[in-house]
């Protein structure tokens, strides 16, 4: 992060781990979706899903089918994924918003919010909306299918996405997607599921910070 929050143009958030403390509820639901597989089984996708988080689903699944469990009987990727969704959506309605989320939209009143997520497109405008949180985000809450990477290219060709831009992630992958796209990162630790986020954070040189509320101290 290369300035203060306030001074970016464009601040785009991941939501699970960010915006919403969903972390937990999302690999409860991959563990239970792929349970039919056998615990071995299930247990590694847990595994492979921590290690690559900000990852579609739809990505994550077919991972499974084609490399944890090829050869083993069980629902294939249609029914995996309407399982994993009915576990998901009540978890995202009761989960906790980011403490502070509301000040900083007030405190950052020029700047352009979007949600760049990992998660089902629909399923988070519907959780979003439920939730009173869509007005918060005029610059759109986007997901999968489409990969963070394509969306944040699209929105950046489209002028959605205004430079200077800081991406708000906890995972790998966001900050992956962040350099992709040439925006500015920060990394949130407190709701992360990152193993040993300290050593990557002084690796990579980011910026760290616990939470959404602990961001209003560099604005």
């Amino acid at each position: 992060m290369k300035r203060s929050v306030a001074e970016y143009r464009t601040l785009v958030f991941d939501c699970d781990g960010v915006v919403l403390n969903s972390n937990h509820v999302k690999t409860n639901a991959f563990y239970k979706a792929t349970l039919p597989y056998g615990e071995e089984a299930a247990n590694a996708f847990v595994k492979y899903h921590t290690e690559n988080g900000g990852v579609s689903r739809y990505k994550k699944f077919a991972h499974f089918l084609d490399a944890i469990a090829p050869d083993v009987e069980g629902p294939r990727l249609d029914e995996l994924l309407e399982r994993y969704a009915a576990e998901v959506v009540d978890g995202l309605l009761t989960c906790d918003v980011a403490e502070g989320l509301g000040d900083l939209r007030k405190q950052t009143s020029d700047s352009r919010w979007l949600i760049v997520s990992g998660g089902d497109q629909d399923e988070l405008r519907l959780v979003f909306e439920k939730r009173g949180l869509a007005s918060l985000f005029d610059g759109g809450i986007f997901g999968s299918p489409t990969p963070k990477k394509d969306i944040l290219d699209r929105e950046l060709a489209n002028g959605n996405i205004q430079q200077p831009a800081l991406f708000i992630g906890d995972s790998k992958y966001d900050y992956e997607s962040a350099q992709h796209a040439g925006l500015d990162f920060v990394f949130l630790s407190g709701w992360s599921e990152v193993d040993s986020w300290q050593s990557w954070v002084i690796e990579n040189n980011l910026s760290e910070f616990a939470s959404v509320k602990a961001l209003q101290g560099v604005l």
